[in-house]
């Protein structure tokens, strides 16, 4: 096996003090939401706010005199790009990181921020990628790939030989899948060391590449998605070479779910995660009939997610849960309307965060205008009591 539990061994010697040993806790609210034991390993606590410092750590500290003399170049876009810019800068190793053009500014800022020089070139990751390759060739530079090396998922399945010394007796460990070296490199851990153990990956339904691959049908993946971190249309052949042999099975989860998570995860345990961080938790709730009663450990693997992301997944969740109340009223367009409303919804113990009043465009007629609101509720029950108290009125409203 081109990486075993001895290698992975090794990898914890190397980057110990490196790397920050991260928390495994067990969220109270989290596990009665999901009705299983979840006990969450908290990676999005380390300095770059993600797991792969643990692989991009291990594979420097492989390098040989010259190739620390010579530099090392990534292509990333995200937070494999920051651990290899960390951990060069660390070790005094000069770093390039290729990133496509269309990166946003504060992750081109946060790697530079680490030590590394950007080349922002390409539209797609893949042209980053043959960029990459071209530099690393005419330079002499070794290229840290984000999946598809020995050293990074030696580095990756350090994580699992922590979760295994802490966790007790486990059912299983359920791991995002997006190249494929977290779960893999924690898979060859667990069969190590806890034969039997089931080992799941995770991907978002459109990105299920590693599943499609181990299921011999062709790579169909694509469109928007909340867990940029695990979207991902080429997957890489050692990982998917281990998960094969292993016998790991790769669980699709819905964009929703992932939504879910995320709020769950800040609601419940007070943790913030990016999508892809939440992949693990979203298996969990979306397959209540593989993980209910049991104890299951996965990571929250990354907190990277752009705050005003996060404040929309919020209020998305708000409102499938029953708990923000949007109302659409057309109203008479005369004084004291406005205030009648108001007394009804707060009498009925709602409070009022948003108001849009419009005369001009929306209204049918002349003599009305069309009032929407944004009501914050306890559930759909005193939901339903605001909407009733606003139908006595001689209001018609729709929700929406």
């Amino acid at each position: 096996m081109p990486v075993t539990l001895a290698d992975i061994q090794a990898a914890a010697g190397r980057i110990a003090g490196r790397v920050l040993r991260t928390p495994l806790i067990e969220s109270p609210a989290v596990s009665r939401a999901a009705g299983a034991t979840v006990l969450l390993k908290l990676d999005n606590l380390q300095a770059t706010g993600a797991f792969k410092e643990r692989g991009a750590a291990n594979r420097l500290a492989l390098l040989s005199a010259r190739e620390r003399e010579a530099g090392v170049i990534a292509m990333s876009a995200g937070n494999h790009a920051q651990a290899v810019a960390r951990h060069a800068t660390l070790m005094g190793v000069a770093a390039t990181i290729v990133m496509p053009r269309f990166t946003p500014a504060t992750k081109v800022l946060r790697t530079e921020g680490f030590g590394a020089r950007v080349v922002l070139h390409g539209a797609t990751l893949a042209e980053a990628a043959a960029h990459a390759h071209a530099l690393a060739r005419e330079g002499g530079l070794t290229f840290i790939h984000p999946y598809d090396d020995p050293g990074v998922l030696a580095g990756q399945g350090t994580m699992a030989l922590e979760i295994l010394e802490e966790a007790g007796a486990l059912d299983a460990l359920i791991l995002p899948t997006g190249g494929g070296g977290l779960v893999a490199g924690c898979a060859v851990a667990a069969a190590a060391l806890r034969p039997g153990l089931p080992v799941f990956g995770v991907e978002v339904e459109g990105y299920p590449a590693m599943a499609q691959r181990l299921a011999g049908r062709p790579v169909a993946v694509g469109g928007p998605t909340i867990a940029e971190g695990i979207a991902v249309r080429d997957v890489g052949e050692l990982p998917f070479a281990l998960l094969g042999r292993l016998g790991v099975e790769v669980l699709v989860v819905a964009e929703r779910a992932v939504e879910q998570a995320i709020a769950l995860l800040a609601e419940g345990a007070k943790v913030v995660s990016e999508g892809a961080g939440a992949a693990g938790l979203a298996a969990v709730l979306t397959f209540p009939e593989r993980f209910a009663g049991k104890r299951v450990a996965t990571p929250v693997c990354g907190g990277n997610i752009d705050p005003r992301i996060l404040s929309n997944v919020l209020l998305r969740n708000l409102l499938r849960d029953g708990r923000l109340l949007r109302l659409h009223l057309d109203i008479p367009d005369r004084p004291g309307v406005l205030a009648d409303i108001a007394t009804r919804v707060a009498d009925a113990g709602g409070n009022v965060i948003e108001v849009s009043h419009q005369r001009l465009f929306a209204a049918p007629s002349v003599q009305t205008a069309e009032l929407e609101l944004m009501i914050e509720v306890r559930d759909r029950t005193q939901a339903d009591a605001i909407v009733a108290a606003l139908e006595a009125g001689d209001y018609v409203v729709r929700r929406g």
